[in-house]
């Protein structure tokens, strides 16, 4: 098959061609009908994630249709149109027992702790605790921007966070997950505040719903310009992309017994993030992470999203070749970029 892969960190990739995989006992063959690119695969481009091992195959946000399902599968046979979400759980540790699939404590990630979609085919473990069915009226294009940006921000949102409607959220970072935060909290009947350096990215989230903005450019202090918006500051507010100053502004722009949720990942040279723990002592702040959403969550998602509710296919506003993957992952380090990449087709 062909696929995406760098023999280096922070090096360029190439398609070449590898292997076929092989379904494992309890798990499957998906062929790719399409896949997304987020800034996760940057991070693990670049060395950040220790499950990395080289040569790797990149992506984690992936839709298709089952190729081959190993001798122990019964949900799933080959010719379901499936996706799956960025964990992948094992069904029977502690974790998993309590429905926390998304901590799972033998947690497997395409892309990750083996080689991923970009690819012309993947393998998934445990597909009886991971796949989720598509309907056929469901693109796969749209799909694949479900498994991690998509379905992280409605976890963050709903379940992590909270939102209500009346409150006000901020989002830092309108990115691929920021962006769905965005639309996911206005559904919500939340006020949402969006915090970007892009003038593009503000003005998607503007069309997602967004009541205000703050051009992060344009401001000293994003978390004060955030707190004077809504007089007081956020109910609620999620970095989104992941660095110090975000997450330091996020917490910032809380008024009293808000909440922050930490959806961005944070790689740091030591391993820390300084946080303004003063503030959540005297404020009685929460703060929360958020690591994606289990399979057995999707169909609340789902069925927003089928009724119209929630409109994820409008969050992509690119697709590319597999050919291109690379300078697009390449790129996300100096533009992360509004909106969401998907790469298809595979011809």
């Amino acid at each position: 098959m062909r696929a995406v892969v760098f023999e280096r960190y922070g090096e360029p990739a190439e398609v070449r061609e590898v292997p076929d995989p092989a379904p494992a006992p309890h798990g499957v063959v998906v062929r790719v009908e399409a896949t997304g690119l987020c800034r996760s695969d940057w991070h693990g481009w670049m060395g950040h994630d220790p499950d990395v091992t080289l040569p790797h195959v990149p992506g984690h946000e992936l839709a298709g249709v089952v190729e081959a399902a190993g001798a122990r599968v019964t949900r799933w046979r080959p010719g379901d149109r499936v996706t799956v979400p960025f964990v992948c759980a094992c069904g029977s540790c502690a974790a998993c027992a309590a429905g926390d699939h998304q901590v799972c404590e033998r947690q497997t990630q395409p892309g990750f702790t083996h080689w991923g979609s970009f690819a012309e085919y993947v393998a998934l473990d445990h597909a009886d605790v991971n796949l989720v069915g598509l309907a056929e009226g469901t693109s796969f294009t749209t799909a694949a921007s479900l498994g991690c940006r998509f379905a992280t921000a409605f976890r963050a949102v709903v379940a992590q966070g909270r939102a209500a409607a009346g409150e006000w959220v901020a989002v830092h970072g309108c990115g691929g997950v920021g962006l769905s935060a965005v639309m996911i909290a206005a559904a919500s009947g939340a006020r949402v505040v969006a915090v970007d350096l892009s003038p593009r990215a503000l003005e998607l989230a503007r069309g997602f719903g967004a009541a205000a903005c703050v051009d992060a450019s344009a401001v000293e202090d994003t978390a004060a310009a955030v707190r004077e918006l809504t007089g007081g500051g956020a109910h609620l507010s999620l970095d989104a992309l992941g660095s110090p100053a975000t997450c330091a502004a996020s917490v910032g722009s809380l008024r009293r017994r808000g909440r922050h949720v930490q959806v961005g990942l944070l790689p740091s040279p030591d391993g820390t993030t300084p946080v303004p723990m003063s503030r959540v002592i005297a404020l009685e702040l929460e703060l929360l992470g958020s690591h994606g959403m289990p399979a057995h969550a999707y169909p609340r998602m789902l069925e927003l999203v089928g009724a119209g509710v929630l409109r994820p296919e409008l969050l992509v506003t690119s697709t590319v070749p597999l050919a291109a993957v690379a300078r697009a992952l390449a790129e996300m380090g100096t533009a992360p970029g509004a909106g969401v990449t998907v790469a298809e087709p595979w011809s």
